[in-house]
C-alpha cells in the first residue's frame, strides 16, 4: 500500500500533482491511497483511492486524520501567497510556518520516516539580488512569505536530521499558467499573459517589456516535485534544499513566443504599466545557476516554446 498526502491539493500545482499520482504512481509504485487536504473541495473525487479532508492544516485534528494510516510521502504545497500574507500576518504565519512545523512534528511517531517534499519559493532571495544568483547565494527575504518559507526549509532539514522524515525543499519560481485572476498573488500577471493572449483578450501587465523573470511550467514543476520524492535521499545536500532550474526570459520574449503561437496581433493586446515594487520583486531577475539541482535530476522546460506547450497542457 502506497499512501500519499498532499496539502493545498485544490491549488494550481496540487491539481496537476493529483492527476499525475493517480495515473503514474510514485516512483514506479501505484498509489493505493491519496489523502488530499485543503480548505474546501469543489466536489467529491471520482477516484475511490482519494480521501478529501476539508479544513485548515493549522488545526491539529485535520492533520491527525491525514496521518491516521501510515504515510509514504507528503507533498506540502499549501501556502498563503505573498500579497495575501502581507495583508494578514497572522494567517500567513499560521499556514506558511506554524502548520509546516505541525505537519513535521505529527510524523514523529511513524515507524518508517516518510518522504516529505516542501514547496518553498524564490521569494527567499528578496529584492536585492546579486548580478548572478547561484546555489551559494544567501537568502534575504523581503516579505514575511519568503521569511516563513525559509524557516520552513530549516524545519524540514532539522526534521530529517532527527529522523522524522526524509525531507527535501524545492524553491519554486513563477509557475505558469495558473488559471483565474490569481487573487492575492502579485505575480499573477505571469500566468494571465498565457490565457489572455491565447484567447485574444487585452491585458495590462505591471512590469516593463524588458523585465526579466524566472519561469517554469506547471508540468515541469510537478516533474521536479515527484523526482524529489523518489530520488535516493543519500544524494541530498546538507541543507536538503534546492532551487528549481528555470528559464530566464523577458516579458517581451514570452509575449513574442505567444504571438508566434496564437497570432501576431496578440502583441497589440499588451499594455505595460510598470509598478516599481512589482518590477523589483518579479521582473529584475539575474542569471540563475543551478548545477547542483541539475546533478540531482531537476530540470527546467528547455525553451520558451516547450514552456508554453507544457504550461497550457492542463
Amino acid at each position: 500500500m502506497t499512501h500519499v498526502v498532499i496539502t493545498g491539493a485544490q491549488g494550481f500545482v496540487g491539481r496537476v500533482l493529483v492527476k499525475r499520482l493517480l495515473s503514474d504512481g510514485l516512483g514506479g509504485r501505484a498509489v493505493s491511497k491519496l489523502t488530499l487536504l485543503d480548505i474546501a473541495f469543489d466536489a467529491p473525487h471520482a477516484d475511490r483511492r482519494v480521501v478529501q479532508l476539508a479544513g485548515s492544516i493549522a488545526h491539529a485534528d485535520v492533520r491527525v486524520l491525514a496521518y491516521s494510516t501510515p504515510v509514504d510521502a507528503v507533498f506540502h504545497l499549501a501556502s498563503i501567497p505573498g500579497g495575501a500574507a502581507e495583508k494578514n500576518y497572522a494567517l500567513g504565519r499560521s499556514i506558511n510556518l506554524d502548520a509546516t512545523l505541525g505537519l513535521l512534528e505529527d510524523l514523529r511517531g511513524h515507524t518508517r520516516p516518510p518522504r516529505f517534499v516542501f514547496a518553498s519559493t524564490v521569494a527567499v532571495y528578496g529584492e536585492q539580488l546579486p548580478a548572478t544568483v547561484d546555489e551559494a547565494t544567501l537568502p534575504a527575504p523581503a516579505l514575511s512569505y519568503g521569511a516563513h518559507k525559509l524557516m520552513g526549509e530549516a524545519l524540514v532539514a532539522d526534521a530529517s536530521r532527527l529522523g522524522w522524515v526524509q525531507g527535501c525543499s524545492l524553491r519554486l519560481p513563477g509557475v505558469v499558467a495558473r488559471p483565474g485572476d490569481g487573487a492575492g498573488m502579485m505575480s499573477a500577471f505571469m500566468s494571465q499573459l498565457f490565457w489572455r493572449l491565447s484567447a485574444g483578450e487585452p491585458i495590462t501587465v505591471p512590469v516593463s517589456p524588458e523585465g526579466v523573470a524566472w519561469w517554469i511550467s506547471v508540468e515541469q514543476c510537478v516533474d521536479n516535485l515527484l523526482h524529489a520524492a523518489t530520488v535516493d535521499p543519500e544524494r541530498f545536500n546538507a541543507r536538503r534544499s534546492y532551487q528549481m532550474p528555470v528559464l530566464r526570459l523577458s516579458i517581451a520574449e514570452v509575449v513574442d513566443a505567444l504571438a508566434a503561437r496564437f497570432g501576431d496581433d496578440r502583441k497589440a493586446l499588451v499594455t505595460y504599466a510598470p509598478d516599481p515594487f512589482i518590477e523589483r520583486l518579479f521582473a529584475t531577475y539575474p542569471p540563475l545557476l543551478t548545477p547542483e539541482a541539475e546533478r540531482l535530476g531537476l530540470r527546467h522546460d528547455g525553451n520558451v516554446d516547450q514552456l508554453i506547450t507544457r504550461a497550457m497542457s492542463g
